[in-house]
């Protein structure tokens, strides 16, 4: 039985990961299939194989190279399935024997652009952009709803849970919840706040600066003389003269 043979190959169902699962149960002798696109692990995966590809190679390395800076076999199941979570999420490409940052993998191995990069990287998940856009401005609907919802979308039913679940931890991850769980928001991008965070720092720094001059004016006779009462100061001056 050729669909039972196939379906006891992970290499081969990771390789072309569209959804689909080696698990997933038999309809009339032909395997359910999800007919769009949907990582199995999270963005926060995702992002670990764009930077070990940073690390090993610069902006490429070899597939070898990879699973020895992540300390996994190349051949592993599950190195295969991070890599092509990485490649769902618009990371990496994998071709030839060889890993490659794209531009937005790029991106999200540089510290002051990795924010705004996990956001874009979110919303290249077909399923995950389809969701976002039907619920932009509204509440998400419950766990079972939502579930339902990613199988109208193409999600195979017995993947629902597991999409739904990976989905609900990207968005945590690209700070789509930044608001709470139940609502999709654009995570704002704090761009510039490096450059503008000085300004308050130089406005306070002023204050204690004048303060201490007023001060010092007072201690040195002349400048302070308004702050004490004239039969003091009179008194001050009598003593002076004695002297």
């Amino acid at each position: 039985m050729p669909t039972e043979q196939k379906k006891t190959d992970p290499p081969e169902e990771i390789q072309s990961v569209d959804g689909e699962s080696s698990d997933q149960p038999q309809d009339e002798g032909k395997r359910e299939r999800s007919t769009i696109q949907f990582p199995y692990q999270d963005l926060n995966e995702a992002v670990a194989i764009a930077k070990g590809v940073h690390t090993a190679g610069g902006a490429s390395c070899q597939v070898d190279q990879l699973a020895g800076e992540l300390k996994q076999s190349p051949t592993s199941s599950m190195f295969k399935l991070r890599v092509s979570t990485a490649r769902i999420f618009g990371l990496v490409t994998n071709a030839q024997g060889n890993v490659s940052l794209t531009a937005l993998g790029t991106r999200v191995c540089d510290p002051q652009q990795e924010q705004s990069a996990k956001a874009e990287a979110f919303l290249s998940v077909a399923l995950y952009k389809l969701v976002y856009d039907q619920f932009k401005g509204v509440s998400l609907p419950p766990a079972n709803g939502l579930e339902t919802t990613m199988v109208a979308m193409g999600v195979a039913p017995k993947q629902k849970s597991n999409a739904r679940q990976v989905f609900q931890r990207s968005a945590t991850q690209a700070g789509f919840f930044a608001y709470g769980n139940t609502r999709l928001v654009y995570p704002v991008i704090k761009a510039g706040s490096p450059a503008n965070g000085p300004e308050p720092i130089a406005g306070n720094s002023e204050a204690p600066v004048e303060k201490s001059k007023n001060a010092n004016g007072g201690n040195d006779g002349g400048g302070g003389g308004g702050e004490q009462h004239p039969f003091i100061q009179g008194l001050i001056k009598i003593g002076r003269a004695h002297v």
